[in-house]
């Protein structure tokens, strides 16, 4: 059976955030910023919570090529080689496709772990123990998915339902998935919650190389053939042409509908160790501490009086005074101030798509 020692881990850190806005800007996403105010940004927290499981030269992180120069930054331990650019975005499978080939160049026996750059997780340790479990299940030729335990009837996550149990060292938990569920509404994500064995769909997945990319080949024989011809140059002088002529022809699709939804053996880990992936402002309400009046102070000078389940979020220049306000979300970045009810939080991505109707680029 494979052991951690030939892990990888692909982070992928190509996305917008564009629902974390004015925080997260075109120019730095959110995956870039210290969201969490932890004095560590979200691709920095997302490595370090791998450590010393899967040391930095086992650590690759995708990106597109405005962000590489970011990745750099925020990662100098990383090693050069160790940062993929793809020439522009289209969606994770292809991502993923590329950090494979490159992999498979490396060690085409290993087990990868694909993770998302900008989820929150406040016990590191238990994630590093799912993904070990995870680890196993995939060197039995599984594409493993970490479920994440729901703790509410959230319908804005698709569900993952599981059959029956996998053997596992140390009685860990894994199980085989009998389907992938779309976004419920209200009343069947109740349903889910009282008949149990049903998880969250966290986008964070473990398998062998050579399994993905047999399910690739299977099931997106486009994108597998543009693969194999970026493949067949790597390493070449002809990898950058190369590169920037087969990635156009990639399809444009999530790992999810492409690969992970009909795949053959699919298997889940369940997964309960504090996990948010801050899909937007309100997000934060359920990833951080609340003082006792259930506001979320997460940087910046902050006067409250009389204030509740409110989120503050401010720069270091100035002091934000809140009175009498109830359900707030107040984003202060220096030359935008956003302030709305908590409820509404998701309105934010209307607000970009507006600015950029507007063609007002400074704000994006």
């Amino acid at each position: 059976m494979a052991n951690t020692n030939t892990m990888y881990a692909v982070i992928l850190a190509g996305g917008q955030g564009t629902r974390l806005w004015p925080r997260s800007r075109q120019g730095k996403p959110k995956q870039f910023a210290d969201i969490a105010g932890h004095g560590r940004t979200m691709l920095q927290e997302t490595v370090d919570r791998l450590q010393p499981l899967i040391p930095l030269d086992r650590v690759v992180v995708i990106t597109g090529e405005r962000y590489a120069a970011l990745v750099r930054e925020q990662l100098p331990q990383l090693p050069a080689g160790n940062v993929l650019m793809e020439p522009s975005g289209r969606n994770t499978a292809p991502a993923i496709g590329l950090a494979l080939i490159h992999l498979s160049r490396r060690d085409p026996d290993a087990v990868m772990a694909i993770l998302p750059a900008d989820h929150i997780m406040a016990d590191a340790a238990g994630f590093r123990r799912t993904l070990q479990t995870a680890c196993e299940a995939a060197a039995q030729g599984y594409l493993v998915t970490l479920g994440i335990e729901p703790n509410s009837p959230h319908t804005g996550y698709g569900y993952i339902q599981r059959a029956e149990p996998l053997p596992t060292a140390h009685g860990a938990a894994a199980y085989t998935v009998r389907r992938f569920l779309e976004k419920p509404d209200h009343t069947t994500a109740l349903r889910f919650l009282d008949e149990g064995g049903y998880y969250w769909n966290g986008g964070i997945f473990v398998c062998k190389l050579a399994t993905m990319r047999a399910e690739m080949e299977r099931q997106m024989p486009s994108l597998d053939a543009v693969l194999q011809d970026i493949a067949a140059a790597l390493g070449t002088p002809q990898e950058a042409a190369v590169l920037a002529r087969a990635w156009p022809n990639a399809p444009r699709q999530s790992i999810d509908y492409g690969v992970m939804e009909h795949a053959q053996r699919v298997a889940v880990v369940p997964m309960d160790v504090g996990w948010n992936d801050v899909g937007s402002w309100a997000a934060l309400h359920q990833a951080l501490p609340a003082d006792s009046d259930g506001n979320i102070i997460v940087s910046g000078d902050h006067l409250a009086v009389g204030c509740r389940d409110t989120v503050v979020y401010g720069g270091n220049d100035r002091l934000i005074v809140t009175i009498g306000v109830e359900d707030l979300i107040v984003v202060d970045t220096g030359d935008v101030l956003l302030i709305c009810p908590r409820d509404r939080a998701q309105d934010v991505k209307a607000v970009v798509e507006q600015l950029q109707r507007q063609r007002r680029e400074e704000y994006l």
